[in-house]
């Protein structure tokens, strides 16, 4: 089945890494090598992920993976990365709720060894869900499993997040005034940095204008949001969670935030589908089932979803549309007279702001 050609995403030569980075470990492992190491196939958007062995007698042979700071050279998807706060909640993770986690080994917060902050984790073996393809798509093991098998996968998904917000201790002071507005005023500005001198998306200002009247009269208190929720960042030891990937979107807010990425995101893969000819997976992480399994497990049940799937939309359009002006960077595309265009699930997002999406 055709996509479009997956974007540049990085200049780095992971074989220079290799080099580099057994330089760095042979002062915390005397002898230490790097070994087999190369890029995941769910390599992300926005840092980078590479696996790797560590050839050592004591441990022999561990199995790691590295989180580096993205390439300053490849047009970031995000202004800033802070490897200390996603290698920091991973530890807090760790240490305060049962959610899965890799185990984090060091931080690196000096970019001279390799170009730029990293941290080192122990790598958990298991499957996630593909993105390209992705896994609503037939031929992949996701798509093939029966519905019991997709029903247990979404029911342990649920749990995890909730069992990450209601474990997660989060000080009072953290949580005054509105940690909603704090988080919209984030993304407010992180769109103004994406079309900085670059051509605006009108279809996304006049999402920001339609949250503004779904604005929730009553938000709730604020909790740990894993921020990039999703299947796809999670690996499955079957079709049970082994570990929760990809921190750096954290951030206190509302609980609706975080289910209303998990909601939209499977749409905005099933939505491509069905246009490319397909069923896909209909009846997987539908909104109301997701709701009504969040309300059983915490006793809090979900408010105000119409805004915050417009909010995950809206978010992951200002996303689509950094990634599409990396591809004009690298001249892999052109910028189309309508800007709107070149946001992947721009019909989508326009049908949620006119209140006509399905």
């Amino acid at each position: 089945m055709p996509t479009a050609p997956r974007p540049r995403t990085t200049t780095r030569d992971p074989q220079s890494l290799a080099l580099r980075l057994t330089a760095w470990l042979d002062a915390r492992l005397p002898g230490a090598k790097v070994a087999n190491i190369r890029v995941p196939e769910s390599n992300g958007m926005s840092s980078e992920t590479l696996l790797f062995d560590i050839d050592h007698p004591e441990p022999p042979l561990r199995a790691c993976a590295l989180r580096l700071a993205a390439d300053p050279d490849a047009y970031t998807i995000f202004p800033v990365y802070d490897l200390r706060a996603q290698y920091e909640i991973m530890r807090g993770v760790a240490r305060h709720t049962d959610v899965p986690v890799p185990r984090v080994l060091w931080l690196e917060e000096d970019p001279v060894p390799l170009g730029a902050p990293f941290f080192v984790m122990e790598r958990v073996d298991g499957r996630v869900p593909p993105d390209v393809m992705p896994y609503t798509y037939e031929g992949n093991w996701l798509h093939a499993a029966t519905d019991a098998e997709r029903a247990d996968l979404e029911e342990a998904t649920v749990s995890l997040i909730a069992r990450l917000h209601d474990q997660y201790p989060v000080a009072a002071t953290a949580t005054e005034g509105s940690a909603l507005r704090r988080h919209v005023d984030v993304q407010r500005d992180y769109y103004g940095w994406v079309v900085d001198g670059l051509p605006r998306s009108p279809l996304i200002e006049r999402a920001f204008d339609r949250l503004e009247a779904l604005w929730p009269a009553d938000e709730g208190p604020a909790v740990q949001n894993w921020g990039d929720a999703r299947i796809g960042n999670i690996i499955y030891d079957g079709f049970v969670p082994a570990a929760v990937l990809d921190w750096e979107m954290a951030a206190l807010a509302p609980r609706e935030v975080d289910l209303g990425w998990t909601v939209y995101l499977h749409r905005f893969f099933q939505d491509l589908t069905v246009g490319f000819g397909q069923a896909g997976l209909p009846d997987f992480l539908r909104r109301d089932r997701i709701e009504r399994r969040y309300a059983e497990l915490t006793g809090h049940t979900p408010r105000d979803m119409d805004f915050y799937t417009l909010y995950a939309a809206l978010r992951h359009a200002v996303v689509m549309l950094r990634v599409a002006y990396r591809q004009v960077h690298f001249k892999e595309v052109e910028v189309p007279e309508n800007p709107d265009r070149m946001i992947l699930h721009h019909d989508s997002l326009a049908a949620m702001v006119q209140g006509t999406y399905g």
